[in-house]
């Protein structure tokens, strides 16, 4: 009974010579490779950010969809917000700034989470940066500013309302103040994001 010969496996060079002879072959490869670039058109892209809150200079590589979602996402609830708008010096409440600025925590925790590791945590990534902001600007001047607005909330007569109290607040003018620079650094950040998020300023 004869012996069965294996047959020769081939190698990568092999095929690829393979791959080259054969018009067909190299056809539907060709297909297959522009199929995959339409599904998936973000190519790799650097940009280049100038962050406050002492973060400095970053390069950012956006090398996938789940990084310019999370900064548009990121971006559009920023804007949103009472504290990044301007703030007229006898109008609103600087309780109801405070209380919008708080909020970016969860809301940011949520956008970070739901988008899964692939924004990272490193300096240049949209989670490192989100998170720096967090931990660099918005926690000093909450953990500054609310208690002791906390406290003189507390020694409101009752027949005044939350606003003449808040007026009559010797602080007060000065946190508008501190609240429109933080207003500038947040838009500087805002600019960031609709940067890595594509958008057009």
């Amino acid at each position: 009974m004869g012996r069965l010969m294996a047959k020769p496996v081939r190698n990568g060079m092999e095929q690829n010579k393979s791959l080259r002879k054969s018009p067909s072959i190299r056809r539907r490869f060709m297909n297959l490779c522009n199929q995959i670039k339409k599904a998936n058109p973000l190519v790799l892209k650097k940009v280049s950010l100038s962050l406050p809150f002492q973060i400095g200079s970053v390069e950012v590589e956006i090398i996938n969809r789940t990084q310019r979602n999370a900064a548009w996402s990121l971006y559009v609830e920023l804007v949103t917000r009472i504290a990044v708008q301007s703030m007229e010096m006898d109008r609103g409440l600087v309780r109801e700034a405070l209380n919008s600025l708080y909020s970016l925590f969860g809301t940011t925790r949520e956008i970070l989470k739901s988008a899964g590791p692939d924004v990272g945590a490193e300096r240049n990534s949209v989670g490192g940066i989100a998170i720096a902001v967090l931990n660099n600007g918005l926690r000093p001047f909450l953990a500054e500013w609310h208690p002791l607005l906390q406290a003189w909330e507390a020694q409101r007569p009752a027949e005044l309302s939350p606003k003449e109290h808040e007026q009559s607040w010797s602080e007060e003018p000065r946190l508008r103040e501190e609240l429109v620079r933080l207003r500038n650094d947040l838009s500087q950040y805002a600019d960031a994001l609709a940067r890595i998020a594509g958008v057009e300023m």
